[in-house]
Parts: C-alpha cells; structure tokens; sequence
C-alpha cells in the first residue's frame, strides 16, 4: 500500500483529474483556487519565470464553480480557462508542467475557495501517491498572487534542511506602490498587512508557541502532514487559519523568509472575510485609521502565558481560589465564561509530565481560542486602537525605536524586517 492510500479512499471527493504518468523526480506541487479570476495569467507567468529546483514541479489550477452562481461568473471562469489552456500549451517543460481542471456545480453548501483548495490539494496527494512519496511538498497559491523567482529553490531547500518538516509558511508582501491600483488601495493595505504581523506578533510575544501566519497564498505541507490532519476543510473562507493550525500543531512547522509571496492587494467580494474583504470595507467606509485589537488584551494574555507552568499538577479548587487571583480581570472572566478550568483539570490528569502538559494546554488554548478571547475582551471590556497606536507599543517591547514614524507603511517596512531577521 501507499502512503495515501487510505486516506483517498475515505476522505477524497472525485477521483483523478490528472492522468498523466507522474515522474519519480516530481518534488512539488502547486495548488491555485480560482473562481471568477481575471488575473490568473501574470500569477502562471509568475511561476513559470522561477528558478527550476532539481526536483519536478506541477502546477495544479482548479477553475471551480458552485451550483447557484451568475451567468457573468461562468462566463469568467469559461474565458480563464480559454486563456489559461491556451497559455499552458506553449509553457511546459521537463521540469515545470501546468494543468488545469474544471469542476463546476460544487454543493451550494460547501462551494467556496476552502472546497476548491481541498480538490487541488487532494489531487496532489494522489500524484505523490502514485510515486509513494508522503514528503512530497504541496504549496497553497492564489489565483491573483506572484512571486520571487526563487520560490521553488528555496522552498525545496527548507524540505531538504529539514526532512521531516510538516509544513512552513513564506514570507509575504503586499505590493505597496504602482499603477495597478489607487493609492487608497495601497494606503489600505499598508494597515491591513501590518494588522496581520502585530497580530502575529503580538500573539509571539505574549507567548503562544503557534503563533504564525496563516495565510491562504503563502504557505507548503508535505503531503503526509496533509493526510495525517485529514486535508483541508471546506470552509467557505478562513479554510486557511483552521487548516493550518492543524498542521502547525504537529510541530515541526518552519518559516521560510529567503523567498517573497506578493498576493494582490485588491478588493474582493468573493468571501465573507480576509484580505479582499478587508480592502472592500476600507474602500467603502473610508477608513483611514485601522482599529484593531487592543495591544493591552495580548499584555493580559501573556501574564496567563507566562504562568502556565503554575497549572501543571494542582486541582480544580486551586486553579479558581488560588491561581487566577492575579491574573487579569478580563482574562479571569473568559476563563470563566469559557469553562477552560474545566480543559485543565483534563489535562492534568491526562499528560505525563510538564512538557506534554504545556503541548496539551496550547492544543486547548489554541490560536482559535485566543481569537475568541479577543472578540470576548474587546466586547465586554477594552475598546480596539489604531493599527498604528498598537503596532508601536508592541515595537517598544520588543526593544524597537519608533520616536517620529507615523504611518503605517513606515511601520510595516520596520515589522517587515524584523521578522526577515528574528526567529
């Protein structure tokens, strides 16, 4: 048997879409959503100017469609797939082959980019599968997003370094100047991309062991990881954060920053949130001051943090009369409200030692679980701040001078470079 070969069986919509012979040198497959896509070309041409790894690479695009969408949306999608197929005839080599494939009417229910990525993903496992090769690399891309020609080199050097690697995400950067778009596109998305690295950031500092970016356009798994975390979900939108949480949990998760993925900062209505959906809301509010999470809430959340060791081995009682008398009062009542005493008391008597009690109290407070924190703090307790208030205060703590920067592209470049540069 496979290393997949259960795994497609119980857990795979459609059978092979691919027949091609899959070549024993294939090394990394590239999976790209794309539904109602004016933009596909330049992110093909993207792929086909990279560097060529030693090992092969496939390019997997699924153009997908629900069974409830508009006559305009078809047609786009038919118009891509002209072009696409088109453009894919004369870009193939030995060491770079392009397909596509088309599956329209997915289950009005599930139709969404989560379902569309799962096709893709699945199909990838199916080729390592053929080949039986479960550290095949598998990479989530957009349909709209480019990147550095030394994508794939880098990505199959971090597999290499690192065999046993579950997955990693990229560095990524949205374009921040040009002609493509006006400039209150991107004013908006200097605020929006340097949101997603406080966030980050702000949730390291406070000490959560899985705080990473997880981002839909920027990412890789090997194919083992994939199956052994069941593959992607079919989440109509954040399919990104949930899947790789999964995966980041299995440890073993890498960040690769010697390469760039430029996703496209423009607006989108084709999910209920994310990047596209965030720029949409900018440009239709007017915002010009980002607010998010207060930097105060990741400063309560990381006196909880730094105490977990104080939970390991004690009972109920203590953990209510005893232990959180000095944490915050906002954290106090969400670990109240959520009855997280109760996960505790579970995983004391439930772990072997205080290394497994620290893995198992981040699995149950997860990167989720501190999202609903915040949601539940900020309705009952703090207000949100400026994106730029808030990304200055965490730069003081992590030993950062910011005396005269004011914007947000200034404080993007500076969190840009320190995350290039800090582990």
């Amino acid at each position: 048997m496979a290393f997949a070969d259960k795994y497609l069986k119980k857990q795979r919509l459609y059978p092979d879409y691919i027949t091609d012979t899959v070549s024993e040198q294939l090394s990394i497959i590239v999976t790209i959503p794309c539904f109602n896509e004016p933009d596909l070309l330049p992110s093909l041409e993207a792929l086909w100017n990279c560097e060529r790894p030693d090992g092969e690479v496939e390019v997997i695009v699924i153009v997908n469609s629900g069974e409830v969408v508009s006559e305009v949306i078809l047609a786009q999608n038919e118009k891509t797939i002209v072009a696409a197929m088109a453009w894919m005839t004369t870009h193939q080599d030995e060491k770079l082959k392009f397909y596509l494939i088309h599956q329209a009417n997915l289950p009005k229910k599930f139709a969404g980019v989560g379902l569309a990525r799962k096709i893709a993903m699945d199909e990838a496992v199916s080729r390592f599968n053929k080949i039986d090769k479960p550290n095949g690399i598998i990479t989530g891309f957009d349909a709209d997003s480019g990147c550095d020609t030394n994508y794939f080199v880098e990505l199959e050097k971090l597999f290499k370094k690192h065999p046993k690697a579950n997955g990693a995400n990229i560095f990524y950067e949205h374009p921040l100047e040009g002609s493509d778009f006006k400039q209150p596109i991107y004013d908006a998305i200097a605020q929006y991309e340097l949101y997603l690295r406080y966030y980050m950031l702000a949730m390291r500092f406070a000490g959560h062991p899985h705080a990473y970016h997880t981002v839909g356009s920027s990412f890789a798994v090997s194919a083992n990881a994939y199956i052994k975390q069941g593959g992607m979900n079919r989440r109509q939108a954040g399919e990104d954060f949930y899947f790789l949480q999964k995966i980041i949990a299995l440890e073993k998760f890498y960040e690769i920053k010697t390469t760039r993925v430029i996703p496209s900062p423009r607006e989108s209505d084709r999910v209920p949130f994310g990047t596209g959906k965030a720029i949409s809301t900018f440009m239709e509010e007017g915002i010009t001051d980002y607010k998010t999470y207060n930097y105060s809430a990741f400063l309560d959340l990381k006196k909880f943090f730094d105490r977990v060791d104080d939970f390991y081995g004690v009972n109920y009682d203590i953990y209510l009369h005893q232990l959180i008398v000095d944490l915050p009062g906002p954290v106090r009542s969400y670990l109240k409200e959520d009855n997280f005493f109760e996960a505790l008391d579970e995983i004391n008597r439930n772990c072997s030692g205080i290394e497994s009690f620290r893995k198992k109290f981040f699995g149950a407070f997860s990167a989720f679980k501190v999202l609903k924190y915040l949601n539940n703090v900020h309705e009952q307790f703090i207000e949100p701040e400026s994106i730029v208030v808030c990304a200055k205060q965490l730069l003081i703590d992590l030993g950062i001078e910011t005396k005269g920067i004011y914007t947000a592209k200034e404080l993007l470049e500076i969190y840009r470079e320190y995350e290039k540069t800090h582990e």
